[in-house]
């Protein structure tokens, strides 16, 4: 198998000789932003499809501005070189998009230095989350930051080991994925997700003020369950024990997709199944980002350049 390709500064080159030094900034202090960006692979055209990769793009752009990162380059320049990735590395698979801005000094000193680095990886992915059944998750111990600790709405790199030790901390206790809660007490997120309820076909989700991420794949969420099923959703402060008597729970995100919970803390969330509003997203969502919908095809960049008609 012939080494894969990732852009490193300016270049394309192979994944070998993109290295940085021990004492690197961002190595050292979290000093980074990423994101994440998939691209399905569908079987009967052979095209793969970055799935809104410009939308990432902009907000990356947007949020290395908390940590004076400059990227010397547009949202379309961006999308571009994703694509090319994939390409150089002649995926045919689904795929995950990583790219990584940081600060690049080599030095002591917690201050934010003015050297930057700019990287961008593509891997192949499959599931994150097993879609296809009911996770298991449990209210974590670990609270989720406050955005004046650590900006929640940005993907600071840093930030991420607060996600780490409350993904860790329920696969130890036998849980697939952990719920966390902000300062406060109210539901704020999973681990890297972001979260909705169903009370009553009302679709719930905490809002932006609770220390979340601003997900990409929670504003498809929320435009698709308007679009389908005429409901729109409430973004307000959501309490822990709502979870217990929802009639449906779900948590979505670019790596997670769209990923049904059936049971938190030990209790069963509704029927204890996969529920009607949880599958008519996730089965809508799919056939968007494989190209097989005639609705938001803008979401969606052809990478290999086939032109279909969509089924």
């Amino acid at each position: 198998m012939s080494e894969s390709v990732v852009f490193f500064n300016g270049k394309f080159v192979p994944d070998s000789e993109a290295r940085v030094p021990i004492l690197t900034h961002c190595l050292q202090y979290g000093t980074g932003v990423f994101e994440g960006i998939r691209a399905y692979h569908d079987d009967d055209t052979g095209e793969v499809y970055m799935f809104r990769a410009q939308d990432h793009f902009a907000r990356m752009l947007r949020n290395v501005k908390f940590l004076s990162i400059k990227i010397p380059y547009t949202v379309e320049k961006l999308t571009s070189i994703a694509a090319e990735l994939i390409r150089l590395n002649r995926f045919t698979t689904d795929a995950y998009l990583r790219p990584f801005a940081y600060k690049a000094a080599v030095k002591v000193g917690v201050t934010l230095p003015p050297e930057d680095g700019f990287a961008m990886v593509a891997v192949p992915m499959g599931q994150y989350l097993d879609t296809r059944k009911g996770l298991h998750c449990e209210v974590s111990s670990w609270r989720r930051l406050q955005d004046n600790s650590i900006p929640c709405r940005g993907k600071i790199c840093g930030a991420y080991v607060n996600s780490a030790l409350a993904a860790q901390e329920a696969r130890d206790r036998g849980f697939d994925e952990a719920i966390m809660l902000n300062e406060a007490g109210h539901i704020a997120e999973g681990s890297a997700m972001n979260i909705f309820l169903v009370r009553g076909g009302r679709l719930i989700t905490p809002d932006v003020s609770q220390g979340i991420l601003e997900g990409i794949t929670r504003d498809c969420v929320i435009t698709l369950a308007r679009e389908l099923l005429s409901a729109e959703t409430e973004c307000r402060v959501v309490d822990r024990t709502e979870l217990y008597i929802a009639d449906e729970v779900f948590l979505c995100g670019t790596a997670a997709q769209v990923a049904p919970v059936t049971r938190v803390d030990g209790r069963t969330v509704g029927a204890g199944e996969i529920g009607p509003v949880t599958t008519s997203i996730q089965q809508e969502y799919d056939r968007i980002v494989r190209g097989r919908s005639h609705s938001h095809s803008h979401w969606i960049e052809r990478v290999y350049g086939y032109t279909t008609t969509p089924r």
